[in-house]
């Protein structure tokens, strides 16, 4: 491991040779690539030149230790000795996380697709309760977000909802968000006040650019119709929402809440890139599944992720096992201790196995 972080710590320095060189200031494309690349180089090297010089440190204490020392400088230095210990195994378990082959997609934005499932009216309201809870933590992050297509119900909540999430890392911290997500509550609709339990399914996919996924003119169908509200009803007369059809693959996007015909095939195809991708995707990891399953689970939309109980304010996510008592805030956004789970678990598993190439 120390060679390949040697390596990085000599690339990034050589980045920022070039980043001076004047050749490369006045060359946008490659002071763009090279800026990028040394910025995710970044951590790596400062926990590297932090090791580097925790355990020069260590060493000179554990020279000064052998020599002849007074009681309480020989205490001295047993502490200092111990501390830098914890320090440098600490700094290890980092690094070792870090060198960690990443995950391509991990800093592109994401296209989130939300769908009421079992559960009928209850479950387009619960889909609406998840749609505030990204979009709190994606504020909560400074990303930006941006509705691509939208279903409502008669009670306000979303049969189906796709929105893009734009920021830097944004698939990293929710890529883990894909699944099942079951509520148990008393529904509005319900008089007797009885707990029903009811679920919608999270999609996440990175965001496909185009050089990643090609669609010819020659293979897509569109078509046009006019948008509609709540219910179905009709809220204009003009054709305006767009359905765009893979025909290879059958695949389909559906896009109406632009201002335009064409805004929304822009906002379509993006979705059909997006969809097309993930089942690209799906299909290689499927020939690995039994190989590759993770603690976190695969990321099929019908695996049940995470409950919320609101008589308890509990949510628990099945897969790692972790139950939060704070139902509202979570739902409110604050995210950061269950990503943050899903993320270790995930890191943890990959070094269990031995998959990072260090």
């Amino acid at each position: 491991m120390l060679d390949r972080l040697q390596a990085v710590a000599d690339r990034y320095e050589k980045l920022s040779e070039l980043l001076c060189d004047p050749d490369v200031t006045s060359d946008t494309k490659k002071l763009r690539e090279y800026s990028k690349e040394q910025s995710d180089l970044q951590e790596a090297y400062d926990a590297y030149q932090e090791y580097k010089t925790v355990t020069e440190q260590l060493e000179d204490a554990k020279v000064m230790q052998n020599e002849k020392l007074d009681d309480e400088m020989r205490e001295m230095v047993k502490m200092e000795i111990e501390e830098l210990s914890e320090r440098a195994a600490e700094l290890e378990e980092k690094l070792k996380v870090l060198m960690m082959p990443k995950d391509p997609n991990d800093d592109k934005n994401v296209i989130v697709e939300i769908r009421g499932a079992a559960g009928g009216d209850e479950a387009a309201l619960f889909a609406g309760d998840l749609y505030r809870m990204y979009t709190r933590y994606a504020d909560s992050q400074g990303w930006k977000t941006e509705v691509l297509d939208a279903s409502l119900n008669d009670l306000g909540g979303f049969k189906e909802i796709i929105f893009m999430i734009t920021g830097k890392g944004a698939y990293s911290k929710l890529k883990f968000e894909s699944g099942a997500h079951r509520v148990q509550r008393i529904p509005v609709t319900e008089s007797g006040g009885r707990i029903h339990t009811s679920t919608s399914t999270v999609v996440v996919m990175p965001e496909a650019e185009e050089v990643e996924i090609e669609i010819h003119d020659a293979d897509i169908r569109v078509d046009t119709f006019c948008s509609s509200g709540a219910g179905g009803q009709s809220v204009n007369t003009t054709k305006s929402a767009v359905r765009v059809t893979h025909v290879p693959t059958g695949i389909v996007a559906t896009c109406q809440d632009g201002k335009s015909q064409n805004s929304n095939k822009e906002q379509a195809l993006r979705v059909l890139r997006a969809r097309i991708s993930d089942k690209m995707r799906e299909e290689e990891e499927a020939k690995y599944a039994g190989e590759r399953k993770s603690k976190v689970g695969t990321g099929d939309r019908s695996e049940r992720i995470r409950t919320y109980n609101f008589p308890q304010s509990r949510v628990t996510d099945h897969r790692i096992g972790l139950t939060l008592h704070r139902l509202e805030t979570v739902l409110s956004g604050d995210m950061d201790e269950i990503v943050s789970a899903l993320t270790i678990a995930a890191q943890s598993d990959l070094l269990e196995k031995g998959e990072q190439a260090i």
